[in-house]
């Protein structure tokens, strides 16, 4: 049976990732200087505007201000008269101290019981894994990401010069029977200068976008690109559109291909489960198909406020598994600590690494270096569970 499946990604430039840029950033100022710092920044972007608010409760001295402008400008929002520019938008700041009621049920008193620490809030998380590409993620969210970087490194090299920061990214493959086929169809949106054909932005953009990019194997004479399919993409940005954190959760995630639990990730400390939780997550389902126990797995976990353990743990292999479910989710439960404490302790997620995969996805090849990546139990739980469980 031949099946479709769609995901899409966006450049640092695209307004909600501007949003999310700057939530991380400040995140990582404040854990530079405060590691046990507690946050839950919001940011919204606008024509020349930006508001900065949430939750913060810190020991750090930071200039809300002087960071989101230098985001700005790093991102390439120099250019003065286009509706968005780091020294000319204005920006609000409205940051207030995390709830003592929300705080009591994740603080402890000495390190001893530091481990034990609550979640900071309830929720599910998904994390996923299947076997499509090296990075064990589904091929439609790595191509979409993969063409996004470029756009964005075509741009800053100024190998296209022409271009702005706004640019988005979707691929749609053919499956059979469930293996990626083909290639269906690709949309690239890229923001450029006034004044230029849109033959010559749809000549370069195949040529030094597209092409170098997608595995020529997958491309046939059927295979559809769409570049710039409006026909003018000058207007961009936040003067183009508003901007919000959490709105590209899906493209920070698998691109649609597994469930998402609804909380995003930009801005908030790691002792909210949306964070840590769906960052294990990926961790358990990764290392379940490294191990060779199933072509694809989903992990769900689910938390309360103030409790230390997840309330559920479920595995779904989608019948790819060689063992039971159930005998899975009892070797990784003892080979992997849930509690949100343990996690943020064996991923140094209290030291500042969020804005390195801000943009272009938290998981596969782009967090590649990140220890939630790491399949270092995968041939341990792999020799444990055949010796206990066998093939079931």
């Amino acid at each position: 049976m031949n099946t479709f499946f769609t995901s899409e990604s966006v450049t640092c430039g695209h307004p909600d990732k501007v949003c999310d840029q700057i939530a991380d950033r400040i995140l990582d100022e404040l854990l530079k200087q405060d590691s046990s710092s507690r946050s839950a920044i919001e940011v919204t972007c606008a024509t020349d505007q930006v508001h900065i608010f949430g939750e913060v409760t810190t020991k750090a001295q930071v200039d809300y201000e002087a960071v989101a402008r230098d985001v700005i400008a790093q991102i390439g929002y120099t250019a003065p008269g286009l509706g968005f520019d780091a020294n000319g938008c204005r920006i609000t700041v409205d940051l207030h101290a995390q709830s003592p009621d929300i705080a009591m049920g994740i603080s402890r008193n000495n390190e001893e019981e530091a481990l034990n620490a609550g979640a900071g809030d309830q929720g599910i998380m998904f994390g996923y894994a299947c076997r499509e590409t090296e990075s064990l993620m589904p091929l439609p969210i790595e191509l979409a990401h993969s063409l996004a970087k470029r756009l964005e490194q075509v741009r800053r090299t100024e190998e296209l010069p022409y271009l702005f920061p706004d640019g988005k990214t979707q691929v749609t493959v053919e499956y059979e029977d469930g293996k990626p086929k083909r290639i269906n169809t690709v949309i690239l949106s890229a923001q450029h200068r006034d004044g230029l054909s849109m033959e010559t932005v749809r000549s370069d953009l195949s040529r030094h976008v597209i092409l170098p990019i997608l595995p020529k194997d997958l491309i046939d004479d059927k295979s559809q690109f769409y570049i710039n399919p409006t026909g003018r993409f000058v207007i961009g940005g936040p003067a183009g559109d508003s901007g919000l954190t959490g709105r590209k959760l899906i493209a920070d995630t698998y691109g649609g291909y597994s469930r998402h639990g609804g909380g995003s990730f930009s801005g908030k400390d790691a002792t909210k489960v949306d964070r840590s939780g769906a960052y294990m997550a990926r961790y358990m389902a990764k290392n379940i198909v490294a191990a060779g126990l199933a072509n694809q797995c989903e992990v769900q976990l689910a938390y309360s406020i103030g409790l230390a353990e997840p309330v559920s743990v479920r595995i779904d292999t989608f019948g790819t598994g060689n063992v039971s479910e159930e005998d899975i989710a009892q070797e990784i439960k003892k080979m992997t600590d849930l509690r949100p404490a343990a996690i943020i302790q064996k991923f140094g997620q209290n030291k500042p690494i969020y804005s390195q995969i801000t943009c272009y996805g938290h998981f596969g090849s782009n967090a590649s270096q990140m220890p939630w990546e790491a399949t270092d139990i995968a041939d341990q739980m792999s020799i444990n569970i055949r010796k206990r469980y066998g093939n079931r």
